[in-house]
């Protein structure tokens, strides 16, 4: 769902008025609900392993090749070299102490750190996006910026989890008349898209929603 429409939506909810162009949105709570759909749009991305999240790299590691600058952006699910399924280890010490572990990876810096393989391979990462959006020409980046940009959450579930979810945030008032019903459909809207969605039945995902 676009951003402006993301906006807009929220600005009905709370009883304002809407805009027709994303430079009119200048006043004080416009700034807050486009600060607010952004980070409660990365908190609900980040609570889980969501399928619409996840991405491959492909790439040939040059033999003898320990150490590479990390090739994505976001979290890896899973890393296969030369078709073996490499197992994370937060020890990487070891990849520096001349030892040559062997089926294992790790992380350092920016660095990726692997086996020592005599010949070239090929790399398979998989892994989780951190962009969070999507730019009008299909280019993927961590955050909505303008009105033409959408969300990575799927629709149906985009509107009612990013609308409803930012009202309640705006006014962090659980007295509001409305906070109730705000509260109610995004349970509902997580609900559903924890349970239609999710790559684990077992996953049980929430996001805290703090007060502004």
């Amino acid at each position: 769902m676009k951003y402006l429409d993301l906006v807009n939506k929220t600005l009905i909810e709370l009883n304002y008025k809407q805009v027709s162009s994303f430079s009119e949105l200048i006043k004080n709570d416009h700034k807050k609900i486009k600060n607010i759909l952004n980070v409660l749009n990365a908190e609900i991305c980040n609570s889980t392993g969501w399928h619409f999240l996840l991405r491959k790299e492909e790439l040939t590691l040059p033999a003898h090749t320990t150490e590479i600058d990390i090739p994505i952006e976001g979290k890896i699910a899973s890393l296969i070299a030369g078709g073996q399924e490499l197992r994370f280890t937060g020890e990487f010490e070891k990849f520096f102490s001349g030892s040559k572990p062997s089926g294992q990876y790790s992380v350092f810096s920016d660095k990726l750190l692997l086996p020592d393989f005599s010949q070239d391979v090929t790399l398979k990462i998989l892994y989780y996006t951190s962009n969070y959006a999507v730019s009008d020409d299909e280019q993927e980046k961590p955050a909505m910026e303008t009105g033409t940009d959408a969300t990575l959450i799927p629709s149906p579930f985009a509107e009612p989890l990013l609308v409803y979810g930012t009202c309640m945030r705006l006014k962090g008032n659980p007295q509001h008349t409305r906070f109730g019903y705000w509260f109610n459909m995004y349970k509902e809207a997580l609900a559903n898209m924890r349970s239609k969605i999710s790559i684990n039945a077992d996953e049980t995902p929430s996001v805290r929603l703090h007060r502004q």
